[in-house]
């Protein structure tokens, strides 16, 4: 963007997520929610400078939103324990509305669905009390929380209520003006391509530089695109948006992955993660991240599992030190631990984590023993 002030190239910034990325029309109920820092929580001074202009940008978008387009609120909460877990209450009732969210709480089943212990059949019971009441949900839900409500119960019901759902987890201000400031189209055109040609296959295999190799099955699994362009009834994505990705088939991936950056920073010293019948079962390296992730491990196996494959799409994404982004960056991978139920898969987690590895080359292994190579390098060959 050229000309005018911080402010005006803000509120520009605004305009284009809330016209461009959600279709906002006015008198649309819109929620913008985000999080704040927990006191048991002791971030970096960089992470906590942007934590906290990510809070102050929420409640500005917020703000904007309703001056502009009417009927938009705002909602903050501390932030929850990891990415992958449930939004609390206040905000469900914000969304959803009181009425329903009593239903919901009737016999159990917020609280079953808060901690991520719902079965199928409150799964079923949950969607068809949303879908019943799709009406009172927010059209339009906007996240930028720190922490990943992507992988949630409470996204997929605000879908299958009909609501478009933005998850802007990790996000940095100045991303308005690198990374959204993408051609639309063209990325949407790109990311479409390799959807295409992912799907065609049935399993993929992977190497990097750095010696990450993975193998995984993708059968019975679709390929979706994540294109930015949120403003179909239903629509779920990133932003900034730009990516390919699935939830492989449990109990497929086999390798290594040799991990160098954590969501926010590069490690110290890469981490090898040794991957058995789908899930981690090893790590090997002196880096302090490593104690983290163990502690995940060792609060559920669940936590192990391969979740989820991506491939970048986004040519104007750039930064390796910030997930939400990096993930994104055209000719990257990323792999996620943990939860994938939101997204085709069976596992159902308080718990998802990505980490992007750099000039890949992803085969597609097509039926009858062909070979598609996807990228070669980083370098994008479909």
């Amino acid at each position: 963007m050229t000309g005018g002030g911080p402010m005006e190239k803000l509120h520009a910034a605004f305009a284009s997520l809330f016209e461009t990325n959600m279709g906002v029309i006015p008198g649309e109920r819109v929620v913008v929610f985000g999080d704040t820092v927990r006191p048991d929580e002791s971030p970096e001074p960089g992470d906590l400078d942007r934590r906290s202009r990510l809070h102050a940008t929420a409640r500005a978008a917020a703000e904007f939103g309703a001056r502009v387009y009417g009927s938009t609120t705002f909602v903050d909460y501390p932030a929850t324990a990891a990415s992958g877990a449930e939004p609390p209450e206040l905000l469900w009732r914000e969304v959803f509305g009181a009425p329903l969210v009593e239903e919901l709480k009737r016999g159990g089943l917020l609280e079953r669905l808060l901690a991520k212990e719902a079965g199928p059949d409150d799964h079923v019971a949950a969607e068809k009390l949303v879908a019943a009441r799709r009406g009172e949900v927010a059209s339009v839900v906007i996240a930028m929380a720190n922490n990943s409500t992507s992988h949630t119960r409470f996204r997929h019901l605000v879908n299958i209520a009909g609501g478009r759902f933005a998850s802007l987890p990790h996000f940095d201000p100045e991303m308005f003006f690198t990374s959204m400031a993408v051609d639309w189209q063209l990325l949407a055109e790109r990311t479409a391509r390799l959807a295409a040609a992912l799907n065609r296959a049935t399993g993929v295999r992977i190497t990097t530089p750095n010696g990450t190799r993975l193998s995984l099955s993708k059968e019975g699994r679709r390929a979706e695109g994540d294109d930015g362009l949120l403003n179909s009834p239903g629509s779920f994505g990133n932003l900034p948006a730009g990516e390919v990705y699935l939830a492989p088939l449990e109990g497929s991936a086999e390798g290594e992955l040799v991990i160098e950056y954590a969501p926010t920073r590069r490690l110290a010293s890469p981490l090898r993660l040794a991957v058995q019948g789908g899930e981690v079962v090893q790590i090997a390296g002196d880096e302090p991240y490593r104690e983290w992730l163990e502690a995940k491990f060792a609060a559920s196996v669940k936590n192990r599992n391969i979740a989820e494959l991506g491939i970048g799409t986004n040519d104007r994404a750039s930064r390796p030190d910030n997930i939400l982004e990096a993930e994104k960056i055209l000719g990257t991978i990323h792999v996620a631990l943990g939860d994938n139920s939101g997204f085709g898969g069976t596992v159902s987690t308080p718990f998802h984590e990505d980490y992007v590895f750099y000039r890949p080359t992803v085969t597609a292994l097509l039926p009858e023993g062909e070979e598609l190579v996807l990228l070669d390098d980083g370098r994008l060959r479909v």
